[in-house]
């Protein structure tokens, strides 16, 4: 899957300068070749799997909601976290449950909802149908806006994501839950980041080694939800 999603990125890569650069940086990274070697489907992967080793977010037992899933990275990294096959019988067996507008492929251990809109109110419905308690124990975010190239305006977009989704988490995050999104750092970071505070005991910022160093991006951590 990965290779054949490099595939499709060079096909609509044109040959600029700028873009031949992407491409000899992505063949470089160790996180991408790591990713290959390892079989997760994209460098992404190493992103939750740093911040679990450190902070201990996922556990056997849980039930997980992974927003923006595709390629469905992240998923794999939950399921084999959460124990969601059961692998492990001397353990409980998590649940994992990821949407996103493209398509997922399946992954076993997983449940998807592809060409979905987490930020639809039809779609709160959908989730719930399919959680085995209505609610789950962590929201996983690694969504992104479309890019449009205008700074500030990706960032607003992307903290409207966020927003949008601790609204959500009202109505399907458990007690004492944790909350992990993804934002761009700009001027209405704080604005998230005191939302978050009011709503969650421990919020604090994460910048994981395979997050680009040249890169705006950064992840919210927020555990121990204060909601009934």
């Amino acid at each position: 899957l990965a290779k054949k999603n490099l595939h499709t990125t060079a096909r609509f890569l044109k040959k600029t300068g700028t873009e031949h650069w992407w491409w000899e940086r992505h063949l470089k990274d160790p996180f991408v070749k790591a990713a290959k070697r390892q079989h997760y489907r994209c460098r992404s992967a190493f992103k939750l799997l740093e911040i679990d080793d450190k902070l201990h977010i996922l556990r056997p037992g849980l039930s997980v909601l992974d927003c923006g899933a595709a390629p469905g990275a992240w998923s794999q990294v939950a399921v084999e976290r959460v124990n969601a096959l059961g692998t492990n019988p001397a353990v409980p067996a998590g649940f994992v449950l990821g949407i996103d507008l493209l398509r997922i492929s399946p992954l076993e251990g997983a449940v998807f909802l592809s060409e979905a809109d987490v930020a639809d109110p039809s779609t709160l419905r959908r989730i719930q149908s399919l959680l085995p308690a209505e609610k789950v124990d962590v929201i996983l975010s690694d969504m992104a806006p479309n890019a449009t190239g205008i700074k500030e305006l990706d960032h607003q977009k992307l903290i409207s994501l966020c927003l949008g989704l601790l609204n959500l988490s009202q109505s399907i995050l458990k007690p004492k839950g944790t909350m992990l999104c993804k934002f761009w750092d700009g001027r209405e970071s704080s604005l998230l980041q005191n939302r978050l505070k009011e709503q969650f005991q421990d919020v604090r910022t994460i910048k994981p080694q395979a997050s680009r160093k040249d890169s705006a991006e950064s992840y919210y951590l927020a555990r121990l939800y204060k909601g009934k």
